[in-house]
């Protein structure tokens, strides 16, 4: 309820929005530096990602290549990545989320 049936402040609103967008910057640029970790075959893959989703490293236990089955490997290799993907999608959601919904709605804001 706006105190004297008035109109919102639109000082206030734009300062609100200007800190939530300041928020969301900090914790994309969080994001960027935090890595999560996807595996498949029981860790003979791990895959790293950023929490932007970027692939960052893959780890393949030698016990996982075999010459004459690349094509496992491979499926190994997408279902790794696939799963650190998964969990970087979590960590936007966890650090991102929150500040998006509060976006959401204003007018003018690329949100």
């Amino acid at each position: 309820m706006i105190p004297g049936g008035g109109q919102p402040d639109m000082q206030q609103l734009l300062q609100q929005a200007q800190k939530m967008q300041q928020d969301l910057a900090v914790a994309q640029e969080e994001l960027a530096r935090t890595e999560v970790e996807g595996q498949a075959g029981g860790g003979l893959v791990k895959a790293t990602v950023n929490g932007s989703g970027e692939l960052r490293g893959l780890l393949i236990d030698p016990k996982a290549v075999d010459p004459d089955d690349t094509e496992t490997l491979a499926d190994l290799i997408v279902a790794a990545v696939q799963a650190a993907n998964e969990n970087a999608q979590d960590l936007q959601q966890q650090k991102l989320g929150p500040l998006a919904q509060g976006l959401d709605g204003m007018p003018g804001l690329p949100f």
